[in-house]
């Protein structure tokens, strides 16, 4: 089975709004990757994080694994400071909620939703 006919992948299709962020321990800190209203689109495999003035902030690929316990995604940006780096994470999906926790390069992949040093976790609704 390709990644794209993942029927997970198939459920990321679409916009998503981030509704909170928990980064090193800390409820919703100031963060480059969002702002107020932004949308991540996931196309195939790829991601798009653009504000409600379609700046670009965020955009990338991501490798599923819904085989392990929890699921298991790996996120790869294309731009900004961790471009080309591999970031472990483990992620939730239902219905219409995404929730995903990474953890930085070299670092093992988180297996519980809540966050330590080194971790960040999104928290996102379908946006129709």
């Amino acid at each position: 089975m390709s990644a794209i006919s993942d029927p997970d992948v198939q459920a990321l299709q679409g916009a998503w709004e981030q509704t909170s962020l928990e980064d090193n321990g800390v409820l919703n800190p100031p963060d480059a990757h969002s702002a107020p209203g932004a949308i991540t689109l996931i196309t195939g495999d790829r991601f798009e994080v653009k504000t409600l003035c379609g700046e670009v902030l965020l955009e990338g690929q991501f490798f599923l694994d819904r085989t392990t316990v929890p699921k298991s995604i790996t996120w790869v940006d294309s731009i900004g400071e961790d471009a080309g780096k591999h970031l472990p994470a483990s992620y939730r999906l239902e219905g219409d909620t995404f929730v995903f926790i990474a953890a930085d390069e070299g670092m093992p992949r988180p297996v519980s939703f809540r966050t330590g040093a080194g971790q960040t976790m999104r928290s996102f609704i379908r946006r129709a």
